[in-house]
């Protein structure tokens, strides 16, 4: 299928192109509605353009590829997206293809060589391939060979020994085929991308109010009287927040950023879509901005929790809302007795806040009757970090900030519907329930045992315990952590098989033998059904359900939408007389949607509820009645001790980040605006002071050394920058410093990866890669 002349291929990252200007301290703007739709025509054509745009989170739209950020129910704007947003749907909607001689012109040694920058701008996959052991390039297959093939592997395995991953673009009906193929295979073996990004989010949650959710709607941000925006940078990962933010501002409420880096969306928003945005100051974000250490949350919070019981103890009946505490929760006791002492030099080294800062911002909490607490990946990837958000829960609890108008818990989750994912079961620890209704539903047994995460499956790719590997979307050799033992790893499955609308790094360091299915994106139509045209549902961060329905003709008539390929690859392997009808599924998303509203709770009727203009919201019942579903029907106050990153003498703490120009593992391009970086990505971003005592100059040239336990992971020639991070510590961006990120490096009970949380030494850069046993000598000489 042609749409006309394809753009020109972009030219792979030079890092000597590299420029550095002053960050920004504002976001948004005209500048950022003239970059969405230069990138969008560039890629995609003026007319593409505008029948995507106009749809794009519309009601009977489809929704942003991009954030799980959720839309109003009541006053939708005419332009329903950011610039990463509108950045997101040119990706998908490019005239770009990759085809057969795409493949033959570029072998693997070819491709491992280049960025995943170059990779994913080569365009949209336009047919199947496969690679099969010995061959040295990808080649046509037919999608009914591509199927036969699955099957075969994963009849001649054991259930086990394949690995069902999933990245959060995948829509509700999908997610829950996925898991249920896997679970009538006999595995639980179903690592997702909330693995690497929320799971502290979840873990700590649950024990603590009953739910893994947040437990705010979009109207509570609006209405809040104090909002706390921690670890995170709304300007970039989901810049709607923004708009929040502003209505919570013009409302009279304020807002508390808490932020290693000075995120420009943190300070001033200047809303495209209204007239001071465009020509006048915009709106000043931030009424107090905490530079915190990094890994300092748990002492910021429990500092807080410590000054807010002092001052009940001098003013009772004042702060402490202890009619719903004896009512709803129970620990409290333990809790006061625990926060009742605090080591203030002790929290200033951690947090790198003075007394004076906290005690202002308590302050704030105190006076507050309405209070969110907002938080993102900043808090989720250290070895604490289910520890630090079992202490803000603490202070929710204390002041009752559940169940009310304006008040709560909002983890803000990254990708567009992996809050639905989970929800739909993709996980590898289900609960009992799930099973049984799993089992009544489909007359199948179900797995007990738990399967692999994340982190779990990239060890068991070490001990050559994966026989197949099947990746729903995402790009997990780029999405995980301690990436040169990862991708050896996965160079020794005997079948990887990625469900794709673009190359990606992880088809270049495939399995021996390696498929890529192309699948529909978000903005295509989906209509080869006996049944006619067919749409899907995501959920957002707040628990709301709605449909989503593409609308463009797609890149190549070759492509399959996502349910197809899993029915088309359980038949594959159960053969035609399975237990599950999977053919009905694939033909008509009604038959999943009916066998879902019995099977998950809060789903009942779920055919016409969707139909319904704004979708539905799904029970949270700290939300809706002010209660608690956990082990002891209340919410739980927990006691943890101080804990926070101590890096060795000569060392920083390295976080890692995303370029403005990015979502997860997609470059849109090279320029992190509000940063002040272009053109480049290998660089680490340090603080004068620090480049200083280390003995570094700006712009040097360095290899850096991570240490994990007394092991050294090494990656080559990033550019040191000064700039304006809190001391002590370095930003680099995410995938490249995924390599410094040793595999035991997680965090407690969610097993999340300590994207967050290494200990990081530079030395000068004197070698490439194949020179590392003298660099890694110059290392350790310079440690020592």
């Amino acid at each position: 299928m042609k749409f006309g002349k394809q753009p020109a291929p972009v030219a792979d990252i030079n890092e000597d192109n590299l420029e550095v200007h002053k960050p920004k301290t504002e976001a948004a703007g005209i500048k950022a509605v003239m970059v969405a739709l230069e990138r969008a025509v560039a890629q995609a054509g003026v007319t593409r353009t505008a029948q995507s745009l106009l749809r794009l989170n519309q009601q009977g739209g489809f929704d942003c590829p991009g954030c799980a950020w959720p839309e109003s129910a009541t006053k939708r704007k005419a332009a329903e997206f950011c610039e990463n947003g509108a950045k997101a749907v040119a990706e998908e909607n490019t005239l770009r293809t990759v085809g057969a001689e795409f493949w033959a012109r570029h072998s693997i040694a070819e491709l491992s060589g280049k960025t995943e920058y170059w990779l994913g701008n080569q365009g949209r996959l336009s047919e199947p391939v496969v690679i099969r052991e010995g061959d040295t390039h990808y080649s046509p297959i037919s999608w009914t060979e591509a199927f036969e093939l699955i099957g075969e592997h994963i009849r001649a395995s054991t259930p086990d020994r394949s690995v069902f991953y999933t990245s959060g673009r995948t829509a509700n009906e999908t997610a829950f085929m996925y898991q249920l193929f896997a679970r009538a295979l006999g595995t639980n073996n179903l690592p997702d991308c909330s693995n690497m990004c929320h799971e502290s989010s979840g873990s700590a949650l649950n024990p603590t109010i009953g739910i893994g959710k947040g437990t705010v709607s979009l109207e509570d941000i609006h209405d809040s009287e104090l909002i706390f925006v921690v670890g995170q940078n709304p300007g970039t990962n989901h810049p709607r927040m923004l708009s929040a933010l502003k209505e919570c501002k013009d409302k009279g409420g304020k807002v508390v950023a808490v932020n290693p880096l000075p995120e420009a969306g943190l300070f001033n928003f200047k809303d495209p879509q209204t007239v001071s945005g465009v020509v006048g100051g915009g709106t000043p974000l931030a009424d107090e901005y905490l530079q915190i250490k990094v890994g300092g949350d748990l002492a910021l919070f429990q500092a807080l929790g410590h000054l807010l019981l002092a001052e009940e103890e001098r003013n009772p009946g004042t702060v402490v809302d202890r009619s719903f505490i004896d009512a709803q929760t129970d620990g409290f006791d333990a809790y006061r007795d625990a926060r009742q002492e605090l080591d203030w030099a002790e929290t200033e080294k951690a947090t790198g806040l003075s007394r004076e800062q906290i005690e202002t911002v308590a302050g704030m909490l105190i006076r507050s009757k309405a209070t969110i607490f907002c938080w993102a990946l900043g808090v989720t990837q250290q070895p604490h970090s289910v520890d630090t958000i079992k202490e803000m829960v603490n202070v929710l609890l204390l002041q009752g900030n559940f169940g009310k108008p304006g008040a709560g818990a909002c983890p803000v989750r990254g990708h567009s519907n992996v809050q639905g994912d989970r929800t739909m079961g993709i996980w590898e620890k289900p609960k009992e329930w799930l099973l049984e209704a799993l089992d009544k539903e489909f007359a199948i047994e179900s797995p007990r045992h738990h399967g692999h995460d994340a982190v779990e499956t990239m060890a068991a790719f070490e001990r050559d315990e994966v026989d197949v590997f099947v990746s729903m979307g995402g790009n997990f050799s780029l999405a995980c952590s301690d990436t040169e033992t990862l991708e050896a790893g996965m160079q020794r499955i005997g079948l990887t098989v990625h469900v794709s609308t673009k190359p990606n790094r992880s088809h270049v360091v495939h399995g021996r033998t390696s498929l890529i299915l192309p699948t529909l994106g978000r903005t295509d139509k989906d209509d080869k059904h006996a049944k006619g045209v067919q749409f899907l549902s995501v959920e957002d961060s707040m628990s709301v359900v709605h449909s989503t329905q593409g609308r463009l003709a797609p890149v190549s008539e070759h492509l399959l939408a996502e349910p197809v390929i899993v029915a088309r690859m359980a038949e594959a392997t159960f053969g035609p007389d399975h237990l599950v009808d999977w053919r009905a599924m694939a033909g008509d998303y009604d038959v999943v949607r009916d066998h879902i509203s019995r099977v998950i709770p809060g789903f009942e009727d779920f055919n016409a509820r969707i139909r319904t203009k704004n979708g539905f919201v799904l029970p949270n019942p700290p939300r809706d009645t002010r209660s608690f579903k956990t082990d002891i029907g209340r919410g739980r106050f927990t006691v943890s001790p101080l804990e926070y990153l101590s890096p060795p003498h000569g060392h920083l703490v390295l976080q890692t980040i995303r370029s403005h120009d990015q979502y997860n593992t997609t470059f849109y391009g090279l320029d992190d605006r509000y940063r002040g970086i272009s053109g480049g990505r290998r660089v680490i971003l340090v603080h004068p002071e620090d480049l200083a005592e280390l003995g570094f100059q700006d712009r040097d040239l360095v290899d850096v050394v991570s240490t994990f336990r007394g092991h050294d992971r090494q990656a080559y020639k990033f550019r040191l920058v000064a700039y304006p991070t809190a001391k002590g510590c370095a930003a680099a961006y995410f995938p490249e410093a995924n390599a410094l990120v040793h595999k035991e490096n997680v965090a407690r009970e969610s097993n999340t990866p300590g994207f967050k949380a290494m200990f990081v030494r530079f030395v000068p850069h004197v070698a490439e890669p194949e020179a590392a046993e003298e660099s890694a000598s110059l290392a350790a000489a310079t440690a020592s």
